[in-house]
């Protein structure tokens, strides 16, 4: 092997004298250059050829929406301080509310804002400029009033942990798949830590490649620094992938290998577009300020908006971030000044940004929690959960800018119009991206499983 040079799929070719300099693995690659000859192997090239799964798939009738942003505030923002204003509620300040407890007014100021003139209170200044953008659920429910069902329920459709179902964005990419072959279609940046876990961007018994990528709000994603020469990675993958898919025609192979094939191509693509794409700072001084980047934990969630836009501008079908914090049992009005000046300034920002590069016309923009809040006191200076009547709000492709659909009580705590169940959101979201909620279906254990399980109803009125 005294003259051996490894195959033309490089700049410049190595010789063996080269090779030997990367260690091990460089002698290694070396007779995997001798194995795979002077082309990459015919299995390499015809899988190279065909559509992969996460090939962009034509959704099941026309729609706006191409992709989705999705805000998460984890714990229950407390509706009636934000985007909720029940002036029965106000007025009944330390009065006994119908269903027992001390009725609690909101300490802060609402006011109207736009041509629609929708109520927002002072905690969101920068977003109430977006009113009429905005497509407000107000009649939403869930199942259960403890966080970690509920938020696995909001991501995957079941309530229970043990049940464990693929996550919305796992069912778009599913359904859909992505527009940029060299990302991932689903990311999820710094997702809740303690409510589910990874559950949440999961893809249970959908094929592994439909689950979501994990980032913090730096940017960081563990294992993508390349350890090795370019070429010298493609001649390994090409050798490991054609042993892959010969195990992958055997009988009774893994169903994971299908999902770690096409793990190992992604992650080899991704290694030279991701860097760059997260690296925020090339981002022109005046967009850093609009979001209000800044260093350190305060300016997480402000990274993590310019995080969203970039990638979804990129082509990623379904970017989650979080911001957390809602659970305010006690604490309350500091707490939500902290929150809400950690989010108002971003997320408006983001619409704005959106807009302006003409990319909410195929956006749809999700925001909100898990589930809401009570209008009664619990303790000195809390509320509790509420499951039976909050809010979300949405904008972007597909939906009715400046509507509103549904409604609570007046005082928040039950929805009495227009209601939605977990199950209705996802049906109409699943709807507004183009598919069909009932015809959206996997074949696992002998049964057809779909996001929606036996219920969902489309709430077409929000349809622009």
């Amino acid at each position: 092997m005294s003259g051996f040079e490894l195959p033309q799929i490089q700049p410049a070719p190595l010789s063996r004298r080269e090779l030997l300099k990367t260690g091990s693995a460089g002698f290694g690659l070396v007779a995997l250059a001798g194995m795979l000859g002077q082309n990459r192997s015919a299995t390499a090239k015809d899988a190279a050829a065909k559509p992969g799964p996460l090939s962009p798939k034509p959704p099941h009738f026309p729609t706006k929406a191409k992709r989705v942003i999705f805000l998460f505030m984890e714990g229950a923002m407390s509706q009636m301080d934000t985007f909720e204003y029940k002036p029965k509620l106000q007025e009944s300040d330390g009065k006994t509310g119908p269903g027992g407890g001390t009725l609690t007014a909101s300490k802060f100021k609402f006011a109207q804002h736009g041509e629609t003139g929708r109520w927002v209170s002072e905690l969101y200044p920068n977003v109430a400029k977006h009113v009429d953008q905005l497509c407000f659920i107000r009649g939403l429910h869930t199942d259960t009033p403890a966080h970690p069902q509920a938020v696995i329920q909001l991501h995957t459709g079941a309530s229970i942990a043990s049940l464990t179902r693929p996550s919305l964005g796992a069912w778009l990419m599913y359904g859909l798949g992505t527009e940029n072959q060299d990302l991932p279609g689903f990311i999820t940046v710094n997702p809740p830590p303690n409510f589910g876990g990874a559950v949440n961007y999961g893809s249970a018994f959908l094929p592994a490649h439909y689950q979501g990528t994990k980032l913090s709000d730096t940017g960081y994603l563990p294992n993508l620094k390349p350890q090795t020469a370019t070429a010298l990675q493609q001649l390994q993958l090409d050798f490991i992938q054609e042993k892959n898919r010969d195990l992958a025609k055997t009988p009774g192979s893994p169903n994971e290998l299908e999902g770690i094939i096409e793990s190992y191509e992604l992650a080899f693509k991704m290694q030279g577009k991701v860097p760059e794409l997260l690296d925020i700072s090339k981002e022109p001084k005046h967009v850093l300020d609009a979001y209000g980047v800044k260093p350190g934990p305060a300016g997480s969630f402000a990274r993590q908006c310019l995080m969203a836009r970039r990638l979804s501008e990129a082509g990623v079908r379904f970017v989650e971030i979080c911001q957390g914090g809602w659970d305010h049992h006690n604490n309350l009005h500091k707490g939500l000044i902290n929150n809400a000046a950690a989010t108002d300034q971003p997320t408006a920002a983001l619409l704005t940004d959106l807009q302006q590069r003409g990319l909410l016309d195929d956006t749809l923009v999700l925001f909100g929690s898990e589930f809401g809040r009570q209008p009664t006191q619990q303790g000195p200076d809390g509320r509790d959960h509420n499951i039976t009547g909050y809010p979300m709000w949405l904008a972007g492709a597909g939906v009715k800018p400046g509507f509103s659909y549904g409604a609570s009580d007046e005082f928040g705590v039950h929805a009495v119009e227009g209601k939605m169940h977990t199950m209705d959101l996802h049906a109409t979201l699943l709807a507004l991206m183009g598919l069909d909620h009932e015809a959206l279906t996997y074949t696992y254990a002998g049964r057809d499983f779909r996001l929606t399980d036996v219920g969902g109803k489309v709430a077409t009125e929000i349809f622009s």
